[in-house]
């Protein structure tokens, strides 16, 4: 199961188009359609609407506008676009796009670890083995937990129907041809949401906070549903209260 293709993708997939608006060589159907790294990076937008207002705008062409704007990039940002839903996104800042998908988490991750370890005033322990630093077989398990607590929040404020989730299902089905990963996929959409069984994904502690960031990116923390769905999760991870509010920090510093 390729987990860590599919994650990648869609954590970048933002990236081109944002890049593409800081340089101005934008194309007219990006422009008139937008794309995930407008709503992210907050580049070129007045308002401060969610990717509900993308995907459902009727001056903006909609998912169709947007799958048709830039190949498979729009393809996984279709994806990410329908986990986030009609709530209000949080914009993730251009950084993390820049970084370049799992490394971003990696990178996040490691400093807010360095930052924690700094203010205990504690001698430094082992250097953090985030998903940056692995070979690849372990970055595949450490993958396949933040796509399971990517989709977990996602259902964090109860908006995925049935319908929706056959839409996202849809989705990914365009991204990729890999049955045991679409099956997967399938499961962690339809079970029930429950906090302490998707923190179990967490073999490390590395991984637990690699989790912990890919959520807070996703949900909408004022948000009365997810902000307690984050506190659950973080319990279930067993983060140190310092830690969690350093990732916490880590993913505003990029906003």
């Amino acid at each position: 199961m390729n987990t860590r293709g599919l994650l990648d993708q869609l954590l970048k997939s933002g990236q081109q188009m944002l890049q593409d608006k800081t340089s101005g060589s934008r194309t007219a159907g990006k422009s008139s359609s937008g794309g995930l790294g407008d709503l992210l990076g907050g580049v070129g937008k007045s308002s401060s609407g969610g990717l509900g207002d993308l995907l459902g705008g009727a001056g903006k062409g909609g998912l169709g506008g947007l799958l048709s704007g830039a190949g498979g990039g729009a393809l996984a940002a279709g994806a990410m676009g329908l986990l986030m839903g009609n709530k209000g996104a949080r914009k993730v800042g251009g950084k993390v796009l820049t970084y370049g998908g799992l490394a971003a988490l990696g990178v996040l991750a490691y400093k807010a670890y360095g930052n924690w370890q700094a203010s205990q005033g504690s001698a430094p322990q082992n250097e953090p083995q985030t998903i940056d630093r692995l070979p690849p077989a372990q970055v595949e398990e450490h993958s396949q937990a933040i796509l399971r607590a990517l989709v977990a929040a996602a259902k964090s404020d109860g908006h995925v129907d049935d319908r929706e989730r056959a839409l996202i299902e849809g989705e990914f089905t365009k991204l990729t041809n890999d049955q045991e990963l679409q099956h997967w996929l399938h499961a962690e959409l339809n079970k029930p949401l429950d906090p302490a069984e998707v923190a179990r994904a967490a073999a490390t502690p590395e991984m637990a906070a690699e989790m912990y960031i890919a959520s807070v990116m996703l949900v909408d923390q004022e948000h009365f549903m997810e902000r307690a769905y984050l506190d659950e999760l973080a319990r279930q991870l067993k983060l140190d209260p310092g830690l969690k509010a350093e990732l916490e920090a880590q993913v505003r510093e990029v906003q």
